[in-house]
């Protein structure tokens, strides 16, 4: 990568001569601009951010407790090992084991559809203690795609790391060391992603807005240094977690700075909690079928369009949403209109 030195990218002194002249050449040369896009693997997004997210870019993805967050990230995480670039992610809430156990049940879930094995049997299989000498792929052997999604996720298991994090000692120092290190490991910079930025602890700092004021403007910094896309969860303040609340941009947790630092912006919200009230008391039986659906927005975007409401199937029980999906039809509100 053109400016690439000693884990960084030298973004200080360039003239618009230079900057052209790079340009030109990316250009011209077809795969180097291309590098600069990492598509997230949901199609519908992906078409709305031009291609997917841009090196140097900050993104955050904000909802509320259990709207698959983390679900969500480590499904773009595996996107963009598959398409055989490296990813590091940064996990202050699960350790590695626990994040292997989704994505083996993710694939399977690709694999096999709704007769693959979930989470559960996929965890048990992890975690058995029988003494019986057999390996994964014989406790997997009597599931529908089970044993396929081992050999899937064994293809790029060596370019998804899982950084085990701790929001006592894992700082920004050390997210910047272990990138720098992976960058060094595989000849160009990783994916990177953050699950959660408000965990990010700041010696000599309490006091949360001052903290994350911190934490972002640094690794918004390391955007730019590594010339890579950092994608990291925000936690929502009590407003935003708040049952039948849609969450945008003012509820994320800690700091303005979140919201003015970064590139793209996006929230995911419970489809069934920020439909407008007619749709469901006029067809009661959409009630239910908007639970199993999750509206991804871009609320903010400094590329291209924001205020777009997407919509993809949830499959919590395999770890996963469907990649396909579409923009939302229906009118949505702020606030849930509606409770049975």
């Amino acid at each position: 990568m053109s400016g690439w030195f000693h884990g960084r990218v030298d973004l200080q002194l360039q003239s618009l001569a230079e900057t052209l002249e790079l340009a030109d050449d990316r250009v011209r040369s077809g795969s180097q601009a291309g590098d600069r896009i990492w598509p997230t693997g949901f199609d519908v997004l992906d078409a709305h951010l031009q291609g997917g997210f841009r090196s140097g870019d900050l993104v955050l993805i904000g909802g509320p407790q259990g709207m698959g967050k983390t679900t969500w990230v480590l499904q773009v995480a595996r996107n963009v090992a598959r398409q055989g670039r490296p990813v590091l992610y940064f996990c202050y809430e699960h350790d590695q084991m626990a994040m292997l156990v989704r994505l083996v049940a993710l694939e399977a879930g690709l694999i096999g559809g709704v007769d693959a094995p979930g989470i559960n049997r996929i965890r048990s299989s992890f975690e058995a203690s029988d003494g019986l000498g057999r390996g994964l792929s014989q406790r997997l052997s009597d599931t529908y795609g089970g044993v396929e999604a081992l050999d899937v996720v064994r293809e790029y298991s060596d370019r998804l790391i899982v950084h085990r994090s701790s929001g006592t000692t894992t700082t920004m120092d050390e997210i910047r060391d272990a990138v720098a290190k992976v960058a060094a490991q595989h000849g160009t910079p990783p994916f990177v992603c953050i699950d959660y930025v408000q965990k990010i602890p700041v010696p000599g700092l309490q006091q949360e807005d001052e903290r994350v004021t911190t934490v972002v403007e640094q690794v918004k910094d390391m955007t730019l240094d590594f010339d890579v896309p950092v994608l990291c969860v925000v936690a929502s303040d009590k407003e935003g977690i708040a049952t039948g609340k849609r969450m945008r941009v003012n509820h994320m947790r800690g700091s303005s700075a979140l919201a003015y630092e970064a590139d793209t912006v996006l929230m995911l919200n419970n489809k069934y909690d920020v439909v407008a009230r007619h749709h469901l008391v006029y067809d009661v039986g959409n009630v239910e079928r908007y639970r199993h659906w999750a509206i991804l927005s871009i609320e903010k975007n400094r590329s291209g369009l924001a205020g777009v409401d997407m919509e993809f199937a949830k499959r919590f029980e395999q770890g996963r949403f469907e990649t396909q999906g579409q923009l939302v039809r229906e009118k949505l509100v702020d606030e849930r209109v509606f409770t049975e």
